[in-house]
């Protein structure tokens, strides 16, 4: 059927650009000689994951233990979470896993080296873990060298965990103020992360895994430096309005909101059947990211949700209420993809406007 007849509000993914971004983005891994590890808590669809492995991905990254659970279930092997893991009843389900497919996680304290060790204590294989190293996005991993050589110290006495890597994620280069001064950022952030590396080497560790993360780096096409091994980026698979300010061009939003027109109070206001619970509240205030309004409307050039209640946006342009009618169905970008798609039940994957399939989001509310 054509798009515009599927009931609203609905997730639509463009499959001409799906493709396209996931192939772009497996070249450029590839011109760069290291492997794409996607974050897929950006779709949470284990059908766009195999999608990504068939082009090239080397395994993928995910956010939490029950996205790990669901994913493996689906037929993917190779996965690493990208969070710290703490208590017994997750790293248990981690043991689970290891049992079946390649799995790993992040650690950055003791504690967490020593629940590990104890919890692993008699599995068949070790834990996998990699240390983060925080970068610069003032969020979790380890800051200071005194505490990393201490992680490594700790590492060392373990039986049943092995320190298959490092990781980080310079997210703050979401608010760099220009191009320039995202590669500032970004080469500081590789760095650092590759400083951290070389202590573990020289402490006599073998590292496996040297990763860096981020969407905007990769999508501007700045070089991943030896000693890099892989990289995980997440949005770029269908994008959104803020990472499309990172190339200033929507071209690539490859997701979209299918919303229905439900009313026009006045001459400048206009409501659509889609809120907070489908599209989000989320902006981005800084930066390259810096988004306009709650969302933008694709078919039209300025025009973006103002305000939005649980079930309702609010949009404020008299040229678009005279262009629309009660009734019509328009598709809003999303301000932040990643959410969004935790929000809705399935997805629906377009092709020059027919629907050629209808995607279940499998890992949505795999929030444990």
């Amino acid at each position: 059927m054509n798009y515009l007849e599927i009931d609203t509000p609905a997730l639509l993914i463009d499959q001409n650009i799906l493709n396209k971004n996931i192939q772009e983005m497996q070249d450029f891994a590839n011109r760069n000689r290291v492997k794409l590890r996607p974050h897929t808590k950006t779709h949470k669809m284990p059908k766009l994951a195999k999608l990504q492995e068939a082009k090239g991905a080397s395994g993928i990254t995910v956010a939490k233990v029950g996205e790990a659970e669901v994913m493996a279930e689906h037929g993917l092997k190779d996965i690493f979470i990208a969070n710290e893991i703490v208590g017994v009843q997750k790293l248990e389900r981690i043991k689970e896993l290891s049992g079946k497919i390649e799995i790993s996680f992040g650690i950055d304290s003791i504690y967490q080296i020593n629940q590990t060790e104890k919890v692993f204590q008699g599995a068949e294989k070790k834990a996998q873990v990699l240390i983060e190293i925080e970068v610069g996005e003032k969020r979790s991993g380890v800051i200071e060298e005194e505490d990393y050589r201490k992680l490594l110290d700790a590492i060392k006495k373990c039986n049943n965990l092995n320190l298959k890597g490092i990781f980080s994620h310079d997210g703050h280069t979401y608010k760099a103020k220009s191009v320039e001064h995202c590669k500032e950022l970004y080469i500081e952030s590789v760095e650092r992360t590759l400083y951290f590396s070389k202590i573990a080497t020289d402490e006599g560790f073998n590292l496996e895994v040297v990763s860096i993360g981020s969407t905007p780096p990769f999508l501007l096409g700045f070089d991943i430096p030896k000693g890099i091994t892989e990289i995980r980026p997440g949005t770029y698979i269908l994008m959104d309005a803020s990472q499309s300010g990172v190339i200033g061009s929507f071209h690539r939003a490859a997701a979209s909101v299918l919303t229905t027109i439900i009313s026009k109070p006045t001459e400048e206001r206009v409501i659509t059947d889609v809120g907070a619970k489908g599209i989000t509240a989320q902006t981005r205030t800084e930066g390259l990211t810096a988004t306009k309004g709650l969302g933008k409307i694709k078919e039209f050039d300025d025009v973006f949700i103002h305000s939005v209640f649980d079930e309702h946006s609010i949009i404020y342009n008299k040229d678009f209420n005279q262009k629309i009618q009660i009734g019509d169905k328009v598709q809003i970008i999303p301000n932040h993809i990643c959410p969004v798609s935790n929000l809705h039940e399935k997805a629906y994957l377009i092709n020059d406007g027919k629907v050629i399939e209808e995607i279940i989001i499998e890992c949505r509310g795999k929030l444990q």
